[in-house]
């Protein structure tokens, strides 16, 4: 599958883009400059603005994904993937009084640190690799929806195109650390977010009667509608999914994922974790929102004409029907989403492999200078690894929306990892065997769901939205039962050690 070459894309928006991927880079690079340690490198030296670590975490978890998916779901359907957003500041909101209260007891350096110290290193190993496996699946996916635009501006094939986008976010990523990573999210987000506003405003001057006659006709085929009541768990998009279901997958993403936990523990207090996070749920509603009214605007511009690839609809109109100049603003706003997602995942997989894994098996826990130095050389292999599995991702791309494909992924195992928090909050008796052997049959039974709905029966037993939900409930009953079949046989482990 290569890129196709468009007549679009002029001079001046080749200059736009040029100054921004420039400009981006080696300003990034620049704010690592001081840095000394692996604190520094991994957690800002925990001295970061929660205004900026919330604007940070939107651009980390919506980025690329929003920028082009979303638009191409309210294109092809409705509104109602805005229900989603009800739930993610609802679990935002658990995670905020929960989990991060318990972050801020003592110098934790990642998510799964908590879980050693209430079950032992075996489950801070496991969660941690099932983080990094599923960070790399999903992001990955990211990556590829990003080389859209590019190929079709350059005509350059997809593997080339994600190897210049991931190439040229390992630089800053490298060299700067999280700092850069969450400075530079703030600039990519208010980039991609005045992409979108420019995109609405050309398509009143584009649409014959403009918003007015866009939104009639859309209200007409039934593509404004954003609540629906229906209690059909095959349904994705529904309230009680979007409530409930993505509840959870807000709380498991945002309560037991490195990448965004990350994040929060760079806020100064608690306090301002605790802030940052809440107003990212209310930034990401406003977000979802203007996003999915592009699609309905494209959607009306288009008539409804069809599109091989969802995620490519957007791409083209910017190419295709975009003044010079404000071409190039768009694909910059395109590569800003890209690189502060990507950005985000290379540090946070960086970090799991150098705290979770290298720093104890090394016995070099307390060595600042040695966890810096393993972490820009773990920065480089995650770099190359998600650059590979993008290429990788490509045959299988055809016909399928990149959100909903990488929320999927990542719902597959939230469940597992969320019901290991939860379970070692509410049941004192849960220990390590228990625990791993929950997460197991958890993820298992979301997963051969997931397969038999994909691949044998061929239709949706269960909406994606329900995944984490119904993982978390199965961890945490098979983690309570196993728990107490294993202390009942003498087979627990004690907190620390390596059983």
């Amino acid at each position: 599958m290569g890129g196709m070459t468009t007549a679009g894309f002029t001079t001046l928006d080749l200059v736009v883009l040029s100054l921004y991927l420039g400009g981006v880079t080696l300003w990034g690079a620049w704010l690592g400059r001081a840095q000394k340690g692996g604190t520094d490198y991994f957690l800002g030296n925990r001295d970061l603005p929660w205004w900026a670590v919330g604007l940070s975490v939107v651009a980390t978890e919506t980025s690329t994904l929003t920028f082009l998916s979303i638009p191409g779901v309210s294109y092809l359907g409705t509104l109602a993937f805005l229900q989603l957003t009800l739930g993610y500041l609802a679990g935002r909101i658990v995670v905020s009084l929960v989990l991060l209260p318990a972050y801020y007891r003592g110098e934790i350096a990642t998510a799964y640190t908590l879980l050693e110290r209430r079950f032992g290193t075996g489950t801070r190993r496991f969660t941690s690799a099932i983080f990094q496996v599923t960070r790399l699946l999903a992001d990955s996916v990211r990556l590829f929806a990003t080389a859209i635009p590019l190929a079709l501006i350059t005509g350059w094939p997809y593997s080339l195109s994600i190897a210049v986008i991931g190439l040229l976010t390992l630089v800053y990523t490298y060299f700067g650390g999280i700092r850069a990573v969450v400075w530079v999210d703030v600039v990519q987000m208010a980039l991609y977010m005045v992409g979108a506003a420019v995109a609405l405003v050309v398509l009143q001057t584009l649409i014959p009667g403009g918003w007015g006659a866009a939104l009639s006709s859309a209200a007409e085929a039934g593509k404004l509608t954003w609540l629906d009541f229906s209690p059909d768990i095959t349904i994705p998009y529904t309230f009680w999914a979007g409530l409930l279901g993505g509840g959870f997958l807000s709380m498991a993403s945002h309560g037991t994922d490195q990448l965004i936990v990350q994040r929060l523990l760079t806020c100064r207090d608690l306090k301002s974790a605790q802030t940052a996070l809440v107003g990212s749920g209310f930034a990401v509603i406003v977000q979802f929102a203007l996003f999915l009214m592009v699609g309905i605007g494209l959607w009306a511009f288009y008539e409804g004409r069809a599109f091989a690839q969802s995620d490519a609809i957007f791409a083209t109109f910017i190419i295709e029907a975009l003044p010079p100049g404000v071409t190039g603003l768009l694909i910059a706003g395109v590569f800003a989403a890209a690189m502060s997602s990507l950005s985000s995942s290379i540090n946070a997989l960086a970090s799991a492999s150098a705290y979770d894994f290298w720093a104890p098996l090394a016995k070099r826990e307390g060595d600042e200078f040695a966890l810096l130095r393993a972490g820009r050389v773990f920065t480089l292999i995650w770099a190359m690894l998600l650059i590979g599995a993008a290429i990788l991702y490509i045959p299988m791309s055809e016909g399928s929306a990149a959100v909903e494909v990488a929320l999927t992924i990542a719902s597959l195992v939230y469940g597992g990892l969320l019901g290991a928090f939860f379970l070692g909050i509410v049941d004192p008796r849960a220990n390590q065997p228990g625990i791993i052997t929950g997460m197991v049959v958890g993820i298992g039974t979301v997963t051969a769901l997931w397969v038999t709905s994909t691949w044998v029966v061929e239709r949706v037993l269960v909406g994606w939205p329900w995944f984490v939900l119904l993982g978390t409930v199965v961890t945490m009953a098979v983690g309570a039962l196993g728990s107490r079949v294993a202390d009942a046989k003498g087979f627990t482990s004690r907190p620390g050690g390596s059983g």
